[in-house]
């Protein structure tokens, strides 16, 4: 079973759930992520756990995750989480992410800001397994998309987007069902 953790829009979320994976919980750090309106469309449950509302970051996570062990959650997949999970967190779950570039290239969060301000002719994307570094993690996955002349953030955010949304779905099935490591 799934628990996907979001922060945003929840594209990659809906990709998820448009492949007849099994989502069966969905959190957020962010309490008005259009995530959360995609996954109680879906009828998974969600919750928020913003980190002010707790002691540190540690405790945060250990809420979250007991939050998805009640509801069965085995794999968790980071679909534009924003956040960093801690070793406890991360003690308790396999979990892998999408990532807007071919990593080690341009890990973070302007990854494809950056892949055009260096002129690259190929960006893409990876599926990686989580670990305490920012998009540091084993990579299971990777695919090219060009950078085409022309291109701009959004133009190519929306081919990278095409590609993450078949990617990321095809490898949490992997993951799932044992066959990828």
């Amino acid at each position: 079973m799934i628990g996907v953790l979001v922060s945003g829009e929840g594209t990659n979320l809906q990709a998820l759930l448009d492949a007849g994976l099994p989502v069966e919980a969905v959190a957020s750090n962010v309490p008005s992520a259009n995530a959360l309106r995609r996954a109680e469309a879906a009828g998974v449950p969600t919750a928020a756990f913003p980190l002010e509302r707790y002691p540190s970051r540690a405790a945060r996570d250990l809420a979250m995750a007991d939050w998805l062990l009640a509801r069965g959650v085995s794999l968790v997949v980071c679909a534009g989480y924003m956040h960093l999970l801690t070793p406890g967190f991360l003690a308790r779950f396999r979990a892998v992410n999408v990532h807007p570039s071919l990593l080690p290239l341009f890990p973070g969060r302007h990854a494809i800001e950056d892949a055009l301000a260096a002129g690259v002719e190929a960006t893409g994307v990876t599926v990686h397994l989580v670990d305490e570094g920012i998009d540091s993690g084993p990579i299971l996955a990777q695919e090219i998309v060009p950078v085409l002349p022309g291109d701009t953030a959004e133009t190519l955010r929306a081919r990278v987007q095409a590609v993450e949304h078949r990617l990321l779905p095809a490898i949490a099935r992997l993951c799932l069902t044992g066959d990828l490591g």
